[in-house]
């Protein structure tokens, strides 16, 4: 395609819009000053979708969301909506009001009972993954954490349990955080809504847990810098992978075996359909290290599902 002239547009009530007679792409001022980055993306994609059909195609005898225009947004797991603003649900579906109530249970001071409880949610979640795998239920994205120039090994290695254990595939993106001028890269979780809120809890979650964690091996022994404290958080990571496959080795003993979503990748290879791999983290097995993963493997999930602290919830894809 042609690069059209863009505008941002203080008057406009719409998101954006496609202009044909004068190729112009407007988008409103107001998205782009108080909406994340990441949504004015989405909606930039949208209005591209309506100059493809328009200049590369040139249909022009269907309506603007008509049968071309929704190939076109699938085919790119582009949001086809009208409407492009993102919705967050405020009622949890059965399957989170469920994994909610056993995660309060793992609030348990009793290291049995939250154990048991931990387990029985990751059972849970597998079970209700392995049901929708070939089902029509649609996929979205949600962006995780902070824009940074530069990503820490212990982040890296949190991504990788979020994809390997929480049906999700993450991907570094390159971001920009308007607020604060910053260009750099953000953990963007592919997946079903569900495990979307659940994958985005567990990232926010174990990133306090490690610093909680290393405050109190500081303090145990009387470390005043923080000189291994990267290799500490690296450590907790790879001790919370660790327990995470027992417990999905316990679930294929109940033969809940988990093949993947071929949807799922179907739809992020439509959206990135460039992916590279990145270098693969090095870690040196210090003391420091160690005693990470020994913290790491006794971690279990805790906290509500349901938090008001979310990522940035993505437009739904069919």
């Amino acid at each position: 395609m042609r690069p059209p002239s863009l505008l941002l547009d203080d008057g406009t009530r719409r998101l954006g819009c496609w202009e044909s007679a004068t190729r112009t792409l407007r988008l409103s001022a107001k998205l782009v000053h108080e909406h994340p980055w990441q949504i004015v993306i989405e909606v930039l994609r949208h209005e591209m979708a309506h100059q493809y059909v328009d200049e590369v195609l040139q249909v022009r005898d269907e309506t603007a969301h008509g049968p071309a225009f929704r190939k076109v947004c699938a085919e790119r797991s582009i949001d086809g909506r009208a409407v492009g603003t993102p919705s967050v649900p405020d009622e949890m579906s059965g399957i989170m009001r469920k994994i909610e109530g056993l995660l309060a249970l793992a609030e348990s001071e009793n290291e049995h009972e939250a154990k048991l409880a931990m387990s029985t949610a990751h059972r849970l979640l597998r079970k209700h993954n392995i049901r929708l795998a070939n089902s029509s239920e649609p996929y979205g994205f949600q962006q995780v954490g902070q824009v940074r120039g530069r990503t820490s090994a212990h982040e890296k290695i949190l991504a990788g349990i979020l994809g390997q254990h929480f049906f999700v595939q993450p991907i570094w993106v390159v971001a920009y955080d308007s607020n604060k001028d910053v260009r750099g890269r953000v953990l963007e979780l592919c997946g079903r809504p569900e495990n979307l809120d659940i994958a985005a809890h567990v990232h926010g979650f174990m990133l306090e847990t490690c610093d909680s964690l290393w405050r109190a091996h500081k303090k145990r022994f009387g470390i005043t810098s923080n000189r291994d404290r990267r290799r500490f958080l690296q450590g907790v990571m790879i001790g919370f992978n660790e327990r995470l496959n027992g417990e999905a080795r316990d679930c294929e003993e109940r033969g809940l075996v988990w093949v993947g979503d071929a949807g799922l990748d179907d739809w992020v290879g439509n959206r990135y359909p460039h992916i590279r791999s990145g270098r693969r983290t090095r870690m040196r097995m210090t003391e420091a290290w160690r005693a990470g993963r020994s913290a790491g493997q006794k971690v279990v999930w805790r906290k509500p599902v349901s938090s008001k602290k979310r990522g940035i919830r993505g437009l739904l894809g069919g």
